[in-house]
């Protein structure tokens, strides 16, 4: 059971969670986890998968799976009957008006929809997990370089699962260099695995950049990939102008993970966020949605 916080109703919510029963059978059974290690963490698993999720076989899917979680496609930009195939569905573009984006300069905005996790003053070292895991972020991006200027900054952990909008944005205006593509494995990122399998980020395939914004300095984003992700599909060009709000990519089937470092002093995140993360409670966000907001020098 993956309990979360509503930051509207100030409530919590418990998440329907797509693909349960193989979840808990996958990752809390001697029989599951060795099938998990022989075969589901394998890139051609996920790849077979994304192969059929691609084709036009597997449109067939697209009404139940909206049925099942209750999926709200007045916010798409297709109706259910548009799609060619189950990809196209999950991969799907909303109406401007559905996400709308916080253009307060001062505003730090949510990259995309999900269930948030945020953490302040962090030790490179020992970020967090889940209780009792930690990880280093040298070791996620391989490059101790640019992991050293996030050193006491913020860690913000965007979780999308399968019934959430797939696309991730750029939270502030500024340029982004080019991605770096690490090679790995495709554990879930859902709770349930995140609590049995230890590194499980440094451990799967994941993209980063560094983006250089207008108003929060250097920002590390992440993309970690996960079971059945057929791909990571970055959208932006890097090297030219960006705008808050701009799409940087978006996920294929399966649920996925976008991470974010920023800089020592640069942001204070939202108080509610905060205390549920230091609870151990994710917080449900949306796209644009004010997550933070901007510290301002003495001078300015």
């Amino acid at each position: 059971m993956v309990k979360y916080y509503n930051r509207k109703t100030k409530q919590y919510e418990i998440e329907k969670v797509a693909g349960d029963k193989y979840l808990q059978w996958t990752y809390s059974s001697p029989i599951g986890m060795k099938f998990l290690e022989l075969l589901i963490k394998k890139k051609f698993f996920s790849k077979i998968y994304g192969s059929f999720c691609d084709s036009k076989r597997s449109v067939k899917k697209v009404h139940s799976f909206i049925k099942d979680f209750n999926i709200n496609m007045t916010h798409s930009e297709k109706s259910a009957e548009e799609f060619e195939s189950f990809n196209d569905f999950f991969t799907r573009k909303l109406k401007k008006e559905a996400r709308p984006i916080d253009t307060d300069i001062n505003s730090l905005i949510s990259p995309g929809d999900g269930r948030l996790l945020a953490y302040e003053n962090i030790d490179l070292n020992k970020l967090v997990q889940v209780k009792g895991f930690t990880y280093s972020l040298g070791k996620l991006i391989n490059n101790l370089d640019i992991s050293e200027k996030f050193s006491e900054g913020i860690c913000l952990i965007l979780r999308l699962c399968p019934t959430d909008y797939h696309r991730f944005h750029f939270i502030d205006d500024g340029v982004c260099e080019e991605t770096i593509k690490i090679t790995g494995d495709y554990y879930s990122v859902n709770p349930t695995a995140l609590e049995q399998i230890p590194e499980l980020f440094c451990r799967n395939k994941r993209e980063w950049s560094v983006f250089h914004s207008k108003n929060f300095g250097d920002i590390l984003h992440i993309e970690v990939g996960a079971t059945c992700v057929g791909s990571i599909i970055q959208t932006y060009t890097p090297e030219v102008d960006i705008r808050k709000g701009d799409e940087k990519g978006y996920f294929k089937f399966g649920g996925s993970t976008t991470i974010l470092f920023l800089e020592k002093n640069k942001v204070k995140i939202d108080k509610d966020i905060i205390e549920q993360s230091s609870k151990g409670y994710e917080s449900r966000v949306l796209m644009g949605e004010k997550i933070g907001e901007k510290i301002k020098a003495c001078d300015e």
